[in-house]
């Protein structure tokens, strides 16, 4: 029986597309080709998108791949928040689970900045039982000692709990410590996949 419902947030309950992001500066195709291979098509893209580093280093990271476009490197990682959007769906879905007598948490690697700064876009926090931003306990996801933290700090029972992310590798660290999960990028389909687990 499923009692808890753990959403991520980024790219879940809060949408960014980052190719769309780059379009809208309206750079050259050339310099947007290079930041794309300086940012998103680098190894450094997955710290900057688990919000594990501080800003400075992630912008560092990423000029080191291409310094011809630092000033424009600068500029997106410092605007990159007015960008993000809660989506529609996310009070509702939350409200709905709620009154059926879910609890529901958070579990996110949404970074310092972007709690800061992306507050207008964080309104459905207020409605939820709790949860970690990684960035509070140093531990990010898929390290297995965050799921552990949630399951302690909220003494959660981990098989009746369903953890929700746009990550395979995210569930993948949820299913080790004994949490249902499901991959979905549309309410759509996580509604399928929650019905099929006994979720209605």
């Amino acid at each position: 029986m499923i009692t808890t419902i753990i959403f991520d947030i980024g790219n879940v309950l809060v949408d960014f597309n980052w190719k769309e992001y780059l379009a809208s500066f309206g750079f050259s195709k050339e310099v947007e080709e290079k930041l794309a291979k300086a940012t998103m098509l680098s190894r450094e893209w997955d710290e900057f998108d688990r919000g594990a580093l501080e800003l400075e280093d992630i912008i560092q990271g990423f000029v080191k791949n291409d310094s011809t476009v630092e000033k424009e490197i600068r500029m997106i990682c410092e605007n990159v928040h007015d960008m993000l959007g809660r989506r529609d769906y996310a009070i509702p879905w939350i409200k709905q689970l709620k009154e059926k007598g879910y609890g529901v948490y958070y579990l996110s690697n949404f970074s310092r900045k972007a709690e800061v700064e992306c507050a207008h876009t964080l309104d459905f926090l207020p409605y939820m039982d709790g949860g970690i931003l990684s960035y509070q306990e140093n531990v990010i996801k898929p390290e297995p000692e965050i799921y552990q933290m949630l399951i302690d700090r909220y003494e959660l029972i981990p098989e009746q709990c369903v953890f929700m992310d746009d990550k395979p590798e995210n569930c993948e660290g949820a299913r080790k410590a004994g949490m249902h999960a499901i991959v979905f990028t549309t309410k759509e389909e996580a509604e399928k996949e929650l019905f099929k687990i006994g979720v209605k």
